[in-house]
């Protein structure tokens, strides 16, 4: 009896900081940057799920626009012409927030699309290491980048993209963990977040002369 009370308990204190967190977001979007592998999909649905948000994975709505796998549209236009429907894509989905927004590995490395997710957006890099990475894409290898010799593409690509997603407001490292852990470690770090911007925000709209 003591166990599913503290269970209750504990189940109304995250309903309770999950509703602070959606308030605090008001129309902004969660989106998620980071490597092929680094479970943004997988934990977005849970993020999603525990937040009461609506989740949407960018590359599936690519497709639906597309009418065609992202491996067609890299073979028959190559990865320019892609960017530049993934930037208007993900452009358009920031304005349909609050949601769970999954990104592609290239989508942060775009300015534009940075710049777009920093004004309508919190992003949250999913770090992994290499090897983790590599044991996830090889399981399902259907990312047109790492068609050919994924480990070496993977290593540039990290020495590239690591750097960018460096700057993104949060970051959580992804790894073999239950999902669930993941979820509540974005939370917590969402949570600091919330907290500090909202401080930033009541200093910035202080009258001048107030005290902070």
């Amino acid at each position: 009896m003591i166990r599913f009370g503290m269970r209750r308990k504990s189940e109304a204190a995250q309903a309770e900081a999950a509703q602070h967190i959606r308030r605090a977001l008001g129309t902004r979007s969660l989106v998620l940057v980071g490597m092929p592998g680094s479970g943004k999909s997988a934990i977005g649905r849970r993020l999603a799920a525990r937040l009461d948000l609506p989740f949407v994975d960018a590359d599936e709505e690519i497709e639906n626009a597309a009418g065609k796998p992202i491996t067609d549209i890299f073979r028959e236009h190559g990865e320019p012409y892609f960017r530049d429907g993934e930037r208007k894509v993900i452009a358009r989905l920031l304005r349909e927030g609050p949601q769970v927004l999954a990104t592609g590995g290239g989508a942060f490395m775009v300015p534009e699309t940075q710049e777009n997710i920093r004004r309508a957006g919190i992003s949250i890099w999913l770090k992994a290491e290499l090897p983790v990475l590599i044991r996830r894409v090889l399981k399902r290898n259907n990312r047109p980048l790492l068609e050919k010799d994924p480990e070496g593409v993977m290593r540039q690509l990290m020495e590239k993209r690591y750097p960018v997603y460096a700057t993104a407001n949060i970051t959580v490292e992804s790894r073999d963990l239950p999902h669930d852990t993941i979820v509540s470690e974005i939370l917590g770090a969402l949570s600091q977040f919330l907290e500090r911007d909202d401080a930033r925000e009541q200093v910035h709209s202080a009258p001048s002369g107030s005290v902070p």
